[in-house]
């Protein structure tokens, strides 16, 4: 099984191109669904979780080709509506093909997903709203029988709770419902505005009324497109974090800052220099970090994707700090491995209490989720000694070439095969 074996306490200084998303390309190849045209789609990542939807789609009878972060998707033959366990059971993300499958069909039979062990991540938000859509559902063996004897029928649907896979996953089956549907307490992420966009180009009619409201007409037909993915601003918040804990000098390239306003002003807070450019921020670190008190929440709030990134950055703050995970359970599984490493946090319900002035110590470690594990990479570069990390087919999920581009800043960092 590979492992990362990382060298640590050095300084990170250089450019880093940040790669096209994770978190918007899975919605929009699930989106593609819809379409019998060719569409091309660019800066796709190549990360696990990618290559894992490219499997399920074709399973569907899509025709793809996966070239240095381009697909070209022709759908002219595909007809099953069958997603089965062995390829939704890695990814949460599968359910996706729900929404466009029951649109296209009428009906389909999915598999209930897996993915990181960091909560429940229901789908019965997913299944309420497709309902008032006009569709049946029963669950059986671990598998979603959905049909709508009728085809989608337009409906207004607040969601209980501002759910992201929801959002998006009712967004694509709206687009072929009959009439008008208006969707609200939507999730308002930068991913779910890049699905839109992109729904909007191959031919669909897509408003936004307010900050978390849609309205969208259905619509019979769709056109060939090209469309370039949106930038990884989990990623690109993880390298940021990165130059801080090094005390480095990083430029991260190929980004909109605008859509990280949160994440750079908390890191201003901390201690850091940050210029920014219109698609890049040079970041540079403090030997002083500042504590703060945070919790996650829906865009624009902290994202819970870097909540464990932030956490080893703070177990460096001269003071006390505490993180509230206001949106998993289940996502403090790093910390039993960041106090291997002399960590001092202590766990009380959904809070973390982060007590700082820290000296990591290089340790042999496991990843148990995919953004536990690139913090235990953070706290690894930043540590006394060598560190191996195990389990890394959860960093490989989400992150496009990590030890290559930490390697070209200055990082000691190798695959072990």
């Amino acid at each position: 099984m590979q492992k990362l074996e990382v060298l640590g306490a050095n300084k990170l200084k250089g450019q880093i191109k940040i790669s096209g998303s994770k978190n918007a390309s899975l919605p929009i190849l699930a989106a593609t669904l819809l379409s019998n045209k060719k569409i091309n789609l660019s800066n796709v990542p190549k990360v696990k979780d990618i290559e894992t939807m490219i499997e399920l789609l074709r399973s569907l009878g899509s025709k793809i080709k996966f070239v240095n972060n381009k697909i070209k998707i022709n759908n002219s033959n595909q007809f099953k509506k069958f997603a089965s366990y062995n390829l939704v059971k890695t990814m949460r993300a599968g359910i996706l093909v729900l929404g466009p499958l029951l649109a296209k069909f009428g009906s389909a039979k999915v598999s209930l997903p897996g993915g990181c062990a960091i909560g429940t991540r229901p789908v019965d938000i997913h299944l309420k709203g497709l309902s008032k859509l006009g569709v049946k559902f029963k669950i059986l063996e671990g598998y979603v029988y959905a049909n709508a004897p009728k085809g989608l029928i337009g409906s207004k649907i607040k969601f209980s709770k501002i759910s992201v896979g929801a959002t998006e996953n009712l967004i694509i089956a709206a687009c072929f419902a009959k009439g008008e549907t208006v969707l609200s307490n939507c999730a308002i992420e930068p991913e779910i505005k890049d699905l839109v966009n992109f729904l909007n180009k191959v031919g669909c009619d897509i408003k936004w009324v307010s900050k978390r409201k849609i309205k969208i007409i259905g619509v019979t037909k769709i056109k060939d497109t090209s469309y370039t993915v949106m930038f990884d601003r989990i990623e690109a918040g993880t390298y940021l974090i990165a130059a801080v804990l090094t005390n480095g000098n990083l430029t991260i390239q190929n980004i909109n800052p605008s859509t990280i306003k949160t994440e750079i002003n908390i890191l201003k807070k901390i201690g850091a220099k940050i210029k920014l450019k219109r698609n890049s921020i040079n970041i540079i670190g403090n030997s002083k970090i500042k504590n703060i008190n945070l919790k996650t929440s829906p865009y624009p709030g902290f994202p819970t994707d870097l909540q464990a990134q932030i956490m080893v950055l703070l177990c460096k703050a001269k003071k006390c700090s505490y993180i509230k995970e206001d949106i998993f359970e289940n996502r403090f599984m790093h910390v039993a491995e960041l106090n291997r490493m002399g960590a001092n946090i202590s766990i009380k319900g959904n809070v973390a209490y982060i007590s700082g002035k820290t000296n990591f110590i290089g340790a042999e470690l496991m990843a148990t989720d995919l953004r536990a594990s690139v913090s235990l990479v953070l706290a690894a570069l930043n540590a006394k000694g060598k560190s191996v990390i195990n389990r890394i087919y959860h960093l490989d999920r989400g992150y496009e070439h990590i030890e290559k581009k930490l390697k070209k800043v200055g990082a000691k960092i190798k695959r072990v095969y």
